[in-house]
């Protein structure tokens, strides 16, 4: 039975290429991240017509249950978490491709049972021998997965077959873990198999900021340090850690967002222009300017660095307890849950323009930005008029949660007088585009279906990654912070933050 063509999809259709005949094997079918994520991102590929009609799912977990009870349990649950009503028809079509098997990740029989499971659904789906392998499980199975995939022949590409594996964030708790987690699945793959997925990275606004910078003739020219002064980017949360203490007591704020989602922007702000937009190209730029970011010595860390902790406070006019009285939190918990880094990009066009980076926790209003604040005009030609202060022109890319790029200049105010006044320019993707409703996961499933592994890490930008954080997460090992929790729920940090750019001069755009 052909992919069903939805009614009323052509407003959202996204005009591209379906991706590739293959079963789509997740491990660790039975939780979180695939019911409220993965199916309903799939799901999206169908009604978007980009998913292959040669198409089938297999999920595999320690969960006791049959195919039928699986389905089942899917299909209750796809409407709570689709961003549009689900089709029955579509529906029906997608669950008739679903199998679940059970077993234990680190039995070899479960891997011998799921090869000969894939080879059934192989035959009857005709996906012509590709699969793809997703780990959507706890990352100390990461590399035992691999290692029993690769031992029950499950990963070997032959007559003219595909076979890749997606690997979760986190990639590694430190650059040793990581580069260890490097070698053992790299001992079984061939990188071009490997899939380090970044779900930030499949947002559309962020993939933007290349549209953005390399589409127009207007920016990049001055996207250097010639004009540019500093540069901002926030990642701010409302939310406190919610059900996930225990995992966030072994990880923080500068494990959790640092080394993938915040250097991610990093690189697609700070980046040279690739010779072409071809994965390798892209990537190849990426890692080159991590690479270039300077490496903090432990007497630079307390000034380039300030860690926080939120207590108690209010968000939206509402009591929100602390991060100390959070289940599964130790009480005197020494864990951040807020980062802001000065960072110095040591090549020609960034020379002596500071990165200032801020993720938290509990913050006054939930923001991802891109803020990119230009050096002010020489005062030579205002000196007999009333202007004393010149405002420096700003370019904000806004990721979420509502998209858009506004830029900041200054002009005449009427009248006789020479005043000069801010003028706002606003462009919201929502209302130029339309808005496409998405989970984010929609175009990285995609992109792995047909090959291109521009959006996804290779094992040196994960490297280059932590080896900007390393020397962080060492000096605040050797000296825990002393004063936490130093700021309230629902602000926008501890005030040392503040000081981080009071002491070059600048300011925090969005502050309380």
């Amino acid at each position: 039975m052909p992919n069903p063509e939805p009614k009323h999809a052509s407003s959202q259709a996204v005009h591209g290429r379906p991706g590739d005949p293959c079963v789509f094997v997740i491990f660790g079918a039975t939780g979180d991240l695939t019911k409220r994520l993965l199916i309903p991102s799939l799901y999206n590929l169908l009604v978007n017509k980009l998913l292959p009609d040669k198409f089938a799912i297999i999920g595999v977990s320690n969960v006791k249950m049959s195919s039928e009870d699986f389905r089942k349990q899917l299909g209750d649950e796809i409407g709570q978490f689709t961003t549009t009503k689900v089709k029955p028809e579509l529906w029906k079509w997608f669950d008739q491709r679903i199998t679940y098997m059970s077993g234990d990740f680190k039995d070899p029989a479960t891997y011998t049972s799921l090869k000969t499971t894939l080879e059934s659904v192989d035959k009857a789906h005709g996906s012509s021998g590709n699969a793809l392998f997703y780990t959507a499980v706890s990352p100390s199975f990461f590399g035992e997965i691999v290692k029993q995939l690769a031992a029950a022949g499950l990963t070997k590409e032959t007559d003219g077959h595909w076979r890749r594996v997606i690997i979760e964030k986190p990639f590694g708790h430190d650059l040793e873990s990581a580069n260890a987690l490097n070698r053992e699945i790299g001992a079984c793959l061939d990188e071009n198999q490997i899939y380090r997925i970044d779900h930030y990275l499949g947002k559309e606004t962020v993939q933007n900021i290349l549209a953005f910078r390399f589409a127009n003739g207007i920016f990049e020219p001055l996207w250097n340090n010639n004009y540019i002064d500093h540069v901002q980017i926030t990642v701010a949360e409302t939310v406190g850690v919610e059900h996930r203490g225990a995992f966030y007591e072994a990880t923080g704020a500068l494990r959790d967002m640092v080394p993938n989602h915040i250097l991610a922007l990093v690189s697609l702000t700070a980046m040279e222009p690739p010779i072409s937009f071809e994965s390798e190209p892209v990537r190849d730029e990426k890692t080159k300017v991590l690479r270039a970011i300077r490496l903090l010595k432990p007497e630079d860390v307390p000034k380039w660095a300030v860690r926080g902790q939120y207590g108690p406070g209010t968000l939206e006019g509402k009591p929100v307890p602390g991060y100390r009285e959070e289940p599964q939190v130790d009480p005197k918990s020494g864990t951040e849950t807020y980062v802001a880094l000065k960072l110095a990009i040591d090549n020609w066009r960034w020379s002596g323009v500071p990165f200032y980076l801020r993720t938290g926790k509990r913050m006054a209003n939930r923001v991802t930005e891109i803020a990119i604040r230009f050096k002010t005009p020489p005062m030579l030609g205002f000196r007999r008029t009333g202007v004393s202060h010149i405002k420096q022109n700003e370019l904000v890319m806004h990721l979420q949660p509502n998209e858009g790029i506004s830029l900041s200049f200054n002009a005449k105010v009427p009248g006789p007088v020479v005043r000069l006044g801010g003028v706002d320019m606003n462009f919201k993707y929502a209302d130029y585009f339309g808005a496409a409703p998405s989970i984010g996961y929609e175009t990285l499933l995609l992109d792995c279906m047909i090959g291109d592994p521009t959006l996804f890490q290779r094992a040196d930008t994960v490297d280059a990654g932590w080896r900007v954080v390393d020397p962080i997460l060492d000096a605040w090992k050797a000296t825990p912070a002393s004063d936490f929790p130093n700021y309230a729920a629902g602000s926008w940090g501890p005030s040392a933050a503040d000081d981080l750019l009071k002491h070059d001069g600048h300011k925090w755009r969005l502050n309380s």
